[in-house]
C-alpha cells in the first residue's frame, strides 16, 4: 500500500479525467492520496473533488505563490478546517524564487496559517523554496512544533531537514529524488530517520522518471518509493508501509 502525501487532483489536468486517474492510482496500489488547497477561491472545486471518497482527504490554505486572492483569516481557516474530510492546514510557507521584493506580506500570511493549525489542531502542510532560514524561524516563533507538520516536495539540505524533524515535522520526498541532478537530495533522503519519511507526487506537476514529461498522477508515487528503498537499502514494501504509518500518525483525522 502507498499513499500519495500531496497532490493536486482538482487542477484541470486531473480533474477533467478524474474518474481514469483514480482508476490508475487503484490499480497501482495507492490507496489514499491528499489534495492540497492553493486558494480559498478554488476551494468547491476541490471539495467536489473528493466528495463521497472516502480515501481522498484535503487541506485547507493559500499557497505563497498566489499574491491577488482572497487573504485567508485565522478564523477563516480554523471554521473552513472544519469540513469533512479536511486532514491539514496549508499549503503554506514561503517562497522568495518566484515571488520578488518585499516578502512581508508571505510572512504574515505564514504567520496567520500556524496560527490557525494551532487553534485546530491540525498539521500543517509546508511549502518553502529559497527561504529555508525564515521558514524555520517563523515556524519556531510561532511554535509549530506544537501541531507539527510535513516540509512538502522537500528540496533543501540535510541539516533544513534536521531543524524541521526537530520541531515534529515530516520530510515528504516527491518525483524531484529520481531525477538525474538530485544527488545532493538522494543523500539528505538516506539520512532522513524511518519517523520523517513521507512521499507524494504534488502531481500533476514533477512526474518520476521514467514518466518524465508526463501528467504526473498519484498511480506514480511508486515510483518515488522504488527510489526511496534504493537509496536507503530496503524493500519498496517496507518503504510503502513506512509512509503509510507515517501519513496516519501525522493526519490524525484521516485515520
Amino acid at each position: 500500500m502507498f499513499i500519495d502525501s500531496h497532490c493536486h487532483l482538482d487542477f484541470p489536468d486531473l480533474a477533467e479525467d478524474i474518474d481514469s486517474v483514480l482508476q490508475r492510482m487503484a490499480a497501482a496500489g495507492v490507496s489514499h492520496a491528499l489534495c492540497v488547497s492553493v486558494t480559498l477561491e478554488d476551494l468547491p472545486r476541490l471539495r467536489s473533488v473528493i466528495a463521497g471518497r472516502q480515501h481522498l482527504f484535503s487541506s485547507v490554505g493559500v499557497h505563497p505563490d498566489y499574491e491577488d486572492v482572497q487573504e485567508p483569516t485565522i478564523d477563516d481557516l480554523v471554521s473552513l478546517a472544519d469540513a469533512p474530510g479536511v486532514v491539514a492546514i496549508g499549503e503554506t510557507g514561503l517562497d522568495y524564487f518566484r515571488i520578488k521584493g518585499d516578502a512581508e506580506w508571505q510572512r504574515e500570511r505564514f504567520r496567520t496559517h500556524i496560527r490557525a493549525a494551532r487553534r485546530c489542531g491540525k498539521p500543517l502542510i509546508v511549502h518553502t523554496r529559497s527561504a529555508s532560514d525564515d521558514t524555520l524561524r517563523i515556524l519556531r516563533e510561532e511554535g509549530a512544533d506544537a501541531v507539527g507538520g510535513v516540509m512538502h516536495c522537500f528540496t533543501e539540505s540535510w541539516e533544513v531537514a534536521q531543524g524541521a524533524i526537530e520541531l515534529g515535522f515530516k520530510i515528504s520526498f516527491s518525483g524531484i529524488l529520481t531525477f538525474k541532478t538530485a544527488e545532493e537530495l538522494r543523500t539528505t533522503a538516506s539520512k532522513v530517520p524511518n519517523h520523517a519519511l513521507l512521499i507524494e507526487t504534488d502531481s500533476p506537476y514533477l512526474a518520476p522518471v521514467p514518466m518524465r514529461g508526463k501528467t504526473n498522477e498519484p498511480g506514480f508515487v511508486p515510483l518515488v518509493a522504488e527510489r526511496l528503498a534504493e537509496i536507503r537499502n530496503t524493500s519498496v514494501a517496507a518503504v510503502g508501509e513506512l509512509t503509510s504509518r507515517n501519513f496516519f500518525d501525522l493526519f490524525k483525522h484521516a485515520a
